[in-house]
C-alpha cells in the first residue's frame, strides 16, 4: 500500500507541520493527538534520480478512561469516579479532578479514585480527570446525573391584589424537582375531591362559593410535594385574595378595633348617665312650686299689723308680703317696702303683689269700712333643663 501525503489527507490540515528543511532534516510534528492518529510513519525523499522511502515508525496513540458508577443517582446516594488507562505509563503519583472545567478543591489524590457521598443535588455536573505533570491534558469529562423529588413548590396568584366578583383569576403552580414535575393536582382545602389538573388553574366567573384555601400537588418520579394553601375570600361584590397570616392579621385588627368602639360607647353612656342622675337629685332638692298667697287688709287689720300714715303727708302708700316656696330658711318681711332681697338662686323668679291706697279719708276706720283684698300670686314651676 502507497503511502499517503499526509498534507493531502483531509483533516490533517492545521494538525501537522514540517520542520525539516526538505534537504537533510524530515521532522514532522503532530498536533493534538486522536486515537485515530495511532498509525505507521515513515518520510520519503524525492529526488532527481529517484523515489527513497524510510523504514516506518509505529505511533500508538491511547487515552485515559474516566469511569463513573452510577452516571445517575438520587440525593443521598453514593458515587464513585475511576481514572484508568488504556496503556503502560510511567507510575504516576497523584491526579487531579474537575468539574464543569473547574479544578475540585483539595481533590488532589495519588489514588485513581474519586467519591462522593451522600450525594445531593449541588453534585450534578461535567466530571474529568487529569494525571499529574498533563493537567492542561483533561481526560473526557463524564455528567453525573443527581435526581431529587419536588421540592420549594408555590402558587401564584394573577391578577394580585383584589379580584373582583364575577371576573377571573389565574394560578399558577411552580416547583423545582429533577427529573421535571410529570404531574400537577390542584386541590381545595376540606374538599375531597380535586378541583383540577394541570400547572394553570383558572376561576372563571368568580363568586362567594369560590371562598377558600387552594393548594397544588406536583409529582414526579421520585415523590411529591404540596404548595401552601392561599385563600380567596370572597365578599359582597369585592374579592381579596392572602395568605392565611394576613387574614389572621385582618380578623385580630376588626377584634380589637370593636372592643375600642364597645369601651367607648360604654364609658360615653355611663357618663351620661352620672349627669342625668345629679341633675335629677337637684330638681328633686328644688320640689315643685307652690302657689304663694298675699293677703292684703286695707281696713280691717289687727292692732299689730295697722300702720297710720299721715294723708297729707304720703299720698301712696305699697304693702306686699311675699313668699318665695323655694326657699326654706328665708323668710320675708310681711309687711315691707317692695325691696325684695336677692333669691338664693340666679335662675329664681320673684313674683310679687303690690296695693295701692290713695288717700284714704280715716286710715283708723277699720270697723266702718271691713273690706278686706286678696291678691293670689301663683309661681310657676321652673323647667327642668
Amino acid at each position: 500500500m502507497d503511502a499517503e501525503d499526509l498534507s493531502l489527507v483531509p483533516g490533517y490540515e492545521g494538525h501537522i507541520e514540517y520542520l525539516g528543511d526538505k534537504k537533510s532534516n524530515c521532522t514532522l510534528r503532530i498536533t493534538d493527538l486522536r486515537l485515530r492518529d495511532s498509525a505507521g510513519y515513515r518520510f520519503r525523499l524525492i529526488t532527481s534520480g529517484g523515489k527513497f522511502a524510510g523504514s516506518p515508525f509505529s505511533l500508538t496513540v491511547t487515552d485515559v478512561v474516566l469511569e463513573m458508577d452510577p452516571t445517575s443517582v438520587s440525593e443521598r446516594e453514593n458515587v464513585t469516579l475511576i481514572c484508568r488507562t488504556k496503556c503502560t505509563l510511567d507510575p504516576i503519583t497523584a491526579y487531579s479532578w474537575y468539574k464543569n472545567g473547574q479544578p475540585i478543591p483539595n481533590s488532589n489524590s495519588s489514588s485513581p479514585v474519586y467519591s462522593l457521598f451522600p450525594v445531593s443535588s449541588e453534585d450534578a455536573g461535567r466530571y474529568s480527570c487529569a494525571a499529574e505533570g498533563h493537567e492542561d491534558l483533561h481526560f473526557p469529562e463524564e455528567t453525573l446525573n443527581v435526581t431529587y423529588g419536588p421540592r420549594n413548590t408555590s402558587v401564584s396568584v394573577s391578577p394580585s391584589g383584589e379580584i373582583v366578583e364575577g371576573s377571573s383569576v389565574t394560578l399558577t403552580c411552580s416547583s423545582d424537582a429533577n427529573p421535571p414535575v410529570d404531574k400537577y393536582t390542584w386541590y381545595k382545602k376540606n374538599v375531597t375531591s380535586p378541583k383540577a389538573s394541570g400547572q394553570i388553574y383558572n376561576i372563571t366567573n368568580i363568586s362567594s362559593e369560590d371562598s377558600g384555601e387552594y393548594y397544588c400537588e406536583a409529582q414526579n418520579g421520585r415523590g411529591y410535594m404540596n404548595s401552601a394553601a392561599q385563600m380567596i375570600i370572597v365578599a359582597g361584590k369585592q374579592t381579596s385574595v392572602m395568605t392565611p397570616a394576613v387574614g389572621i392579621t385582618v380578623i385580630v385588627l376588626v377584634l380589637i378595633l370593636a372592643s375600642c368602639l364597645f369601651g367607648f360607647m360604654w364609658l360615653r353612656k355611663k357618663a351620661f348617665k352620672t349627669t342625668s342622675d345629679t341633675r335629677h337629685t337637684a330638681d328633686m332638692g328644688q320640689g315643685d312650686s307652690s302657689p304663694v298667697y298675699d293677703n292684703v287688709s286695707g281696713m280691717a287689720m289687727t292692732p299689730t299689723a295697722v300702720q297710720r300714715v299721715d294723708t297729707d303727708e304720703q299720698d301712696d302708700v305699697h304693702y306686699a308680703s311675699v313668699h318665695f316656696a323655694h326657699s326654706k330658711n328665708q323668710e320675708v318681711p310681711l309687711y315691707s317696702p317692695v325691696q325684695l332681697p336677692q333669691p338664693q338662686k340666679q335662675d329664681e323668679n320673684v313674683l310679687y303683689t303690690a296695693v295701692k291706697f290713695t288717700k284714704p279719708a280715716v286710715a283708723l276706720a277699720a270697723e266702718e269700712d271691713p273690706s278686706v283684698l286678696y291678691s293670689t300670686v301663683n309661681k310657676p314651676r321652673a323647667k327642668k333643663t
